[in-house]
């Protein structure tokens, strides 16, 4: 639709009946976004004779006020101020019949404090409409002035580093293997041989809540008696991320508050209880001072997928906004989906406080996390210790490594194979700190501790070849500049 055709009109916005979106106020392009407004950039995929600007602007009037008519009611409110608007449509590169909305919200559309409400308004309806074949939300930018109506990470990275006394590495976990059929009492001699051997924490898998084939009470009972023991054994913190997701608010409280009883550092929730209850759980977390471990259960059913869906960038600001600590992020040479720029852009998103406009990582908008703590991302997935150089020189110290088959799988045990990742981690640290080249020089310092260690020897023997080299089905789309 040319400019011109929205502009004539729009002269004929109260005429009864159906308007083009762009007529009815819903498409901008000279609008300036205002400091305060949420921001949100849509792929946008048209049905065929829809022109991009249209479908920009009905996504930006059916996420905000609009509805497929004119309606008179409008007529009481301050209508332009609560329209959303479609203010910029880019193609995007390589990617014909695709288009980036960017799309302007004030923030008095917005409860403040409430991802239930943000994600009700911004991704509500939108997505089922008739005139686009498909629609991402690719990121936002989330003002400052609506930041700050959250709690944000009930402890953050630098208060959980003190929680725990553990500095200047990654931390290690491990997720108990197999994730369902073991008996409460075998599962805590795992989490107790796991702890013992080197690991920082151990940790339910999503899908553990309360079966019949051990009740949560039993599990929370020995896991939290293997921790004990493993701590007094090695004086180190150790912690066990206990599952606490349950079919009700009420029912979560309970195991929560008894996690804490016995003395856990740490809970664990699912993605999938819903937005809602993982804030009221960070605001739980934040009283009793236990730290949040997120699994992004269920994720993949919406961020994988290039041209439908919400970006998991988008995620990981909404978990930084709801509170939790840990939230499972990516390894990019794991098993699980994730292409090296964006998983950078991801981590970036949870950890600094401010994080810049960068194409090439997947971000669109500067976000300024206004002194909000950051979240601990988790690198999980198919990973094992003859990966150590990689994980270290792709996330840096503030991350946590969890080797779940790559430590129950070990052929020496679960407590060789937890010394097995101890053991590489520290002789990766301690070459980064010499100033070697990781990528170049870690097998070489891999294979020099193993010959010291029996365990990382069967490690490397057993896993050293082991890869998950497939295509990332969501990279970024930005076209390198050419530079002279």
């Amino acid at each position: 639709m040319a400019i011109a055709e929205v502009e004539k009109d729009q002269q004929d916005r109260w005429d009864p009946g159906v308007h083009s979106y762009a007529s009815m106020g819903y498409y901008d392009a000279d609008y300036e976004p205002k400091d305060t407004d949420v921001l949100a950039v849509f792929r946008v995929a048209p049905q065929a004779g829809v022109d991009p600007i249209e479908a920009a602007a009905a996504v930006a009037g059916e996420s905000s006020t609009a509805t497929w008519t004119v309606v008179w009611t409008d007529r009481l409110t301050a209508n332009t101020h609560y329209q959303a608007k479609a203010y910029r449509v880019e193609d995007v590169p390589g990617r014909p019949g695709e288009y980036f909305a960017y799309i302007a919200y004030d923030i008095d559309l917005f409860e403040e404090g409430s991802i239930a409400n943000l994600t009700s308004s911004i991704i509500g309806n939108v997505f089922g409409f008739k005139p686009l074949t498909a629609l991402r939300l690719e990121d936002m930018r989330i003002p400052v002035a609506y930041v700050k109506t959250f709690q944000g990470p009930a402890h953050g990275i630098v208060m959980e580093r003190e929680h725990l006394n553990k500095y200047g590495r990654p931390l290690l976990g491990a997720t108990i293997k197999p994730k369902l059929g073991l008996s409460a009492r075998n599962y805590g001699r795992v989490v107790y041989e796991a702890c013992r051997g080197g690991l920082d924490f151990t940790k339910d898998d999503e899908n553990i809540n309360s079966q019949p084939f051990m009740r949560w009470r039993d599990r929370f009972l020995y896991c939290m008696e293997g921790v004990n023991r493993a701590m007094a054994e090695t004086g180190e913190v150790k912690g066990h991320y206990l599952n606490v997701t349950a079919a009700t608010m009420e029912e979560m409280y309970e195991r929560a508050e008894l996690a804490k009883e016995l003395g856990s550092v740490v809970v664990m929730i699912d993605l999938t209880i819903g937005y809602t209850a993982m804030q009221s759980m960070a605001h739980w977390a934040r009283r009793n001072g236990v730290l949040l471990h997120l699994h992004r259960a269920g994720h993949s059913t919406y961020t994988r997928q290039k041209t439908h869906g919400v970006s998991f960038r988008v995620i990981a600001k909404w978990c930084r906004l709801i509170g939790v600590d840990h939230v499972h992020a990516g390894t990019v040479i794991g098993k699980l989906e994730g292409d090296p720029a964006t998983t950078r852009g991801y981590y970036d998103t949870l950890r600094e406080e401010h994080i810049p406009t960068n194409p090439a990582n997947g971000i669109f908008f500067d976000q300024d996390w206004a002194s909000m703590p950051g979240v601990m991302p988790v690198a999980s997935g198919g990973i094992h210790a003859g990966q150590m150089h990689q994980l270290l020189d792709l996330f840096g110290d503030d991350v946590i490594l969890q080797f779940g088959g790559g430590t129950i799988g070990h052929p020496l045990g679960v407590a060789a194979g937890a010394e097995a990742n101890r053991v590489a981690l520290e002789a990766v640290v301690k070459a980064r700190n010499e100033g070697r080249d990781l990528l170049r020089e870690g097998p070489d310092v891999l294979r020099a501790a193993a010959e010291r260690n029996k365990p990382l020897e069967a490690a490397l023997a057993t896993w050293g070849d082991v890869t998950f080299d497939y295509t990332s089905t969501d990279a970024p789309d930005a076209v390198p500049t050419p530079s002279y």
